[in-house]
C-alpha cells in the first residue's frame, strides 16, 4: 500500500542500471527478442547499447502490470464487502447496505481523484516540487512522467475504497443516507489521506519511505519508521476507528439490548451463504492488498513471502476463533470462523513481508483472541456493531501494527526497508521499533477517533445521523429505497380460479 518504496528505499534502485536498459525490435517476435537478449548477454557479459531500451521498457511495463493487477484484486474486494455485509444484515436492509457499497466505489473514486490522492501522496511538505498552483485533482502529484503514475493512482484508489467500506457495516440498519454521504466524503477526502501522507508519504513524519536525501532521523519518529507495509494501521485502523465512533454515537439498533436487563438480543443476518462467499472473495482480494504492495515486479521474493504469511495468518485466525467459540460451550458456527479469517488477515497486513511463517501463524492466532475478546467487550458496553467491523479492523489493526515491533526479522526488514538497525524486539533488537509502532497506533487512533467523533456528533446534533424508529422497524429498503431487495411475492404460486 505504501507509495514510495521503489524510489526511496536506500540501497535499492528503482530502474535497472545503465547496462540493463534496452531497445525493442518491433520487427521480431517477443521470443526472438528474448533470444537476442540472451545471446547478447552471453557474448558481452551485459546488454549492448542496441538492446538497452528494450530491457528498460520490459521492466517498466511489468511494474505497471503488477500494480494494475493488484488494483483489480483489491477492487474486487468491494464485491466481497458487498456480499459479506448484505448477508450479515436482515433482509429488510439489503438494498441500503448494497447501495452504500456501490457508492463507496463511485463517490469514493471521485473524491479520491479530486482531493484525497493529492493530499495523501502529493508530497506537499518539505522541499516538495509539487505544483502548488493546482492543488486538486491529480495535477499536484509529482512525477507525471513516471511510468507508474496512473497505475499507482488505481492501486491507491482501491485501498481508499476499502477503508471507506469498513464503516458502513458498523452503522448498518439505522444510519441515515445523508450521514453516510457526509462521513464518506470526510473520511475519503481528508481523514484517510492524512494518515497515508504521515505513514507512507515521502515527507511523512512516521514514514519508513522517506526520501533518502533528507536528514535522518529528523524526518520521522525514529527507528525504521512505522513498519506498516500494506496497512494494518493506515487502512484498517483508520476505517475501524471511524466505524467504532459511528457505532458508539449512533447507538444500538432498536431491540438489540433488552430494556431492563441489557441482555443481548440476537439479530442474525439473513444469509450465511452470502457472508461466507463474501469472506472468501475478501481473502482472495487480500493477495492484491499485501503481496502487490511491493509495488515493483523486481521484489517477487518479498511478494511471495507476503503471500505465504497472509495465507497462514488467515488460516490461524479462522481456526483459533472457532476454537474459542466452541470452547466457550457454543455450537460450531460459521460466523465466528469467517470473522476469525478476517481478523487474521487484518493482523498480518502490516508485518506481512518482514515476519517468518511461524510468526504469521502466531500473529493470526493472537488476532483471533483479539477479535473475539474485543467483540464481547463491545457487547458488554452495549456498543452495537452488526458486522463486528471495529473488532476486526480497529482492534486487530492495532495488533497488526504492534506485531511488527515484536516479530519483524532483521534480514527481512533490511531487504524491504533498506536498514537492519531496528526490527522486532522478540527477534533480538532493542525496544525502539516497538516504541515507534506504539506511537503510530496512538497517532492514528487519536486522529481518526477525534475527527470522526466530531463529525458523527455534529450529524447527531443536526438530527441527520439516524433514521426514525418507524423507518428502522419497517426496514430501510422499503422506507428509503423504493422497496425490498427480494421480491418474495413473485415466487408464490399463482392462484387459479
Amino acid at each position: 500500500g505504501q507509495s514510495s518504496r521503489p524510489t526511496h528505499v536506500s540501497g535499492k534502485d528503482f530502474n535497472l542500471s545503465a547496462e540493463m536498459s534496452y531497445a525493442y525490435n518491433a520487427t521480431l517476435t517477443t521470443d526472438a527478442n528474448m533470444a537476442m537478449l540472451a545471446a547478447d548477454v552471453a557474448a558481452n557479459g551485459f546488454l549492448s547499447a542496441g538492446n538497452k531500451d528494450f530491457a528498460e521498457t520490459m521492466e517498466k511495463n511489468l511494474d505497471v502490470l503488477w500494480l494494475l493487477f493488484g488494483a483489480y484484486l483489491v477492487f474486487f474486494m468491494q464485491a466481497g464487502f458487498a456480499l459479506l455485509e448484505a448477508g450479515s444484515v436482515r433482509a429488510k436492509n439489503t438494498k441500503n447496505i448494497l447501495l452504500k457499497n456501490v457508492l463507496d466505489a463511485c463517490l469514493g473514486g471521485l473524491i479520491w481523484w479530486t482531493i484525497g490522492y493529492p493530499i495523501a501522496l502529493g508530497d506537499m511538505g518539505g522541499d516538495s516540487k509539487a505544483n502548488t498552483a493546482q492543488p486538486f485533482f491529480m495535477d499536484r502529484i509529482e512525477g507525471k512522467g513516471n511510468h507508474t503514475y496512473y497505475a499507482m493512482w488505481m492501486f491507491q484508489w482501491a485501498f481508499a475504497a476499502a477503508a471507506a467500506t469498513i464503516v458502513s457495516g458498523a452503522v448498518a440498519e439505522r444510519c441515515a443516507f445523508s450521514a453516510y454521504l457526509a462521513y464518506t466524503f470526510v473520511l475519503t477526502g481528508f481523514i484517510y489521506p492524512a494518515v497515508v501522507y504521515w505513514c507512507w508519504g515521502k515527507y511523512g513524519f512516521m514514514s519508513a519511505w522517506t526520501d533518502s536525501s533528507l536528514p535522518k532521523p529528523d524526518n520521522f519518529v525514529g527507528g525504521t519508521g512505522l513498519i506498516d507495509f500494506a496497512g494494518s494501521g493506515v487502512v484498517h485502523m483508520t476505517g475501524g476507528a471511524a466505524a467504532l465512533m459511528g457505532a458508539i454515537i449512533l447507538g444500538p439498533r432498536t431491540g438489540r439490548f433488552a430494556p431492563r436487563t441489557g441482555e443481548v438480543q440476537p439479530m442474525p443476518g439473513h444469509s450465511t451463504v452470502l457472508a461466507a462467499l463474501g469472506t472468501f472473495i475478501l481473502w482472495f482480494g487480500w493477495y492484491g492488498f499485501n503481496p502487490v504492495s511491493t509495488l515493483a515486479f523486481k521484489y517477487m521474493q518479498d511478494a511471495a513471502r507476503a503471500a505465504v504469511t497472509t495465507t497462514l495468518s488467515a488460516c490461524a485466525g479462522g481456526a483459533t476463533t472457532l476454537a474459542i467459540h466452541v470452547a466457550l460451550k457454543n455450537p460450531p458456527d460459521v460466523s465466528p470462523a469467517l470473522n476469525g479469517i478476517l481478523a487474521g488477515l487484518v493482523s498480518i497486513t502490516g508485518p506481512c513481508p518482514v515476519v517468518d511463517p511461524w510468526a504469521a501463524v502466531l500473529i493470526g492466532c493472537i488476532g483471533g483472541f483479539v477479535y473475539y475478546g474485543s467483540s464481547r467487550l463491545l457487547l458488554k458496553l452495549k456498543v452495537d456493531d452488526p458486522l463486528d467491523a471495529s473488532p476486526v479492523h480497529f482492534f486487530c489493526g492495532i495488533w497488526g501494527v504492534l506485531a511488527s515491533g515484536l516479530f519483524a526479522r532483521q534480514e527481512f526488514v533490511n531487504g524491504v526497508y533498506g536498514t537492519d538497525k531496528h526490527y522486532g524486539v522478540l527477534m533480538g533488537a532493542d525496544g525502539k521499533q516497538l516504541g515507534v509502532q506504539l506511537i503510530g497506533v496512538l497517532v492514528i487512533a487519536t486522529w481518526v477517533c477525534g475527527l470522526s467523533g466530531v463529525l458523527f456528533m455534529a450529524l447527531k446534533f443536526m438530527k441527520l445521523l439516524r433514521v426514525s424508529a418507524e423507518d428502522e422497524d419497517v426496514g430501510l429498503d422499503s422506507s428509503h429505497h423504493g422497496g425490498d431487495a427480494y421480491n418474495f411475492a413473485a415466487s408464490k404460486p399463482i392462484q387459479v380460479a
